[in-house]
């Protein structure tokens, strides 16, 4: 599975913004935009379209966040949904102060940031905040 490329929706018209300029970044993003695509119980869906700001722990300044996706469904709930691998989804494990380690905290902070500030919004909009892993995305 490519790592990287253009999605073609079957569905265009359900997408929300220009359904020829999709992108994803990972195989398992591209897996998202399918069942998003193909599911009957999702009425509209878009890529990278929502615009969150955090304050990044690591400079202490406003970033722009860009969540995987936005997704209303059919029964009208709106999901925003992130991607990302499962070991990116808790604080890496305390070991001696390596370079790994510190590449590894930052970027846990920088997640945790983005997600918190993702949660606030969903929270004032009524939506819902979800991350979703390989786990997630294995055929049942």
């Amino acid at each position: 599975m490519a790592y990287k490329g253009k999605y073609k929706p079957k569905n265009p018209n359900k997408y929300r913004g220009n359904p020829t300029k999709i992108i994803y970044r990972s195989g398992w993003e591209r897996k998202v935009m399918q069942k998003l695509d193909l599911s009957s119980e999702v009425e509209e869906w878009a890529s990278e379209q929502v615009v969150i700001p955090y304050r990044s722990p690591v400079d202490r300044k406003i970033h722009r966040y860009f969540p995987d996706f936005w997704v209303k469904f059919s029964n009208k709930k709106v999901v925003i949904i992130e991607v990302k691998p499962n070991k990116e989804t808790k604080p890496p494990k305390m070991r001696e102060k390596s370079r790994k380690f510190i590449r590894e905290a930052k970027k846990w902070g920088i997640n945790e940031a983005k997600w918190k500030a993702a949660e606030k919004v969903c929270e004032t909009k009524g939506w819902r905040f979800q991350i979703m892993t390989e786990k997630q995305l294995q055929p049942s």
